[in-house]
């Protein structure tokens, strides 16, 4: 079920305009930025993992057959590498737009491979909202993703395409690798 949660975002304002900030980039913001930024740095944050629980009705799916696209989990211990971009706060609306579909905006620590920390923000889809579809066996996770089809092409593609960008960082993430080797595996219908 496809959820607009632009509006709940500009709610969650914590910002003022003509502020710049840093927004974290976990799934497809790594390798496909496209709004402006004046900075971009390997980065991660602490205390949550990457999960392809999140449903994508609108890029990588359709209502009727819906996509899985990564959101963060919660998870004591835990290190999600990713990409950093600091943003003008305006930028704030066209991702609002991209990320619409069940990700609301949160703070949190970033942490900067020289040792640095900054507060930034992430997308996070939780099981609060319509578009969460949860956990579910690897190789059922593997065959939707293999077979989804949306608006912003194969769901196949951003899964191996986040797969790749993470290897680039150096990154290690098993559940994103275990999932791209599955998929691989499954023959593009």
């Amino acid at each position: 079920m496809t959820v607009d949660t632009t509006s709940l975002n500009r709610k969650r304002n914590f910002f003022t305009s003509g502020q710049t900030l840093w927004v974290f980039g976990y799934g497809s913001l790594i390798w496909k930025a496209e709004f402006p930024f004046h900075e971009r740095r390997p980065a991660h944050i602490e205390g949550w993992e990457r999960r392809f629980w999140q449903g994508s009705h609108d890029h990588r799916g359709t209502p009727q057959a819906p996509g899985r696209v990564a959101t963060l989990v919660e998870s004591p211990g835990a290190v999600c590498q990713g990409m950093a971009y600091r943003i003008d706060a305006d930028t704030l609306g066209p991702l609002d737009y991209r990320e619409k579909n069940g990700y609301l905006r949160e703070r949190v620590i970033l942490h900067f491979h020289d040792g640095s920390h900054a507060e930034g923000l992430i997308y996070l889809a939780t099981e609060d909202n319509a578009a969460f579809l949860g956990d579910a066996p690897l190789d059922a996770i593997a065959r939707q993703i293999a077979t989804a089809h949306g608006p912003s092409g194969a769901n196949r593609d951003y899964l191996l395409h986040l797969a790749e960008a993470l290897e680039n960082l150096g990154a290690q993430d098993e559940h994103v690798s275990a999932l791209a080797a599955r998929v691989r595996s499954i023959k593009e219908t």
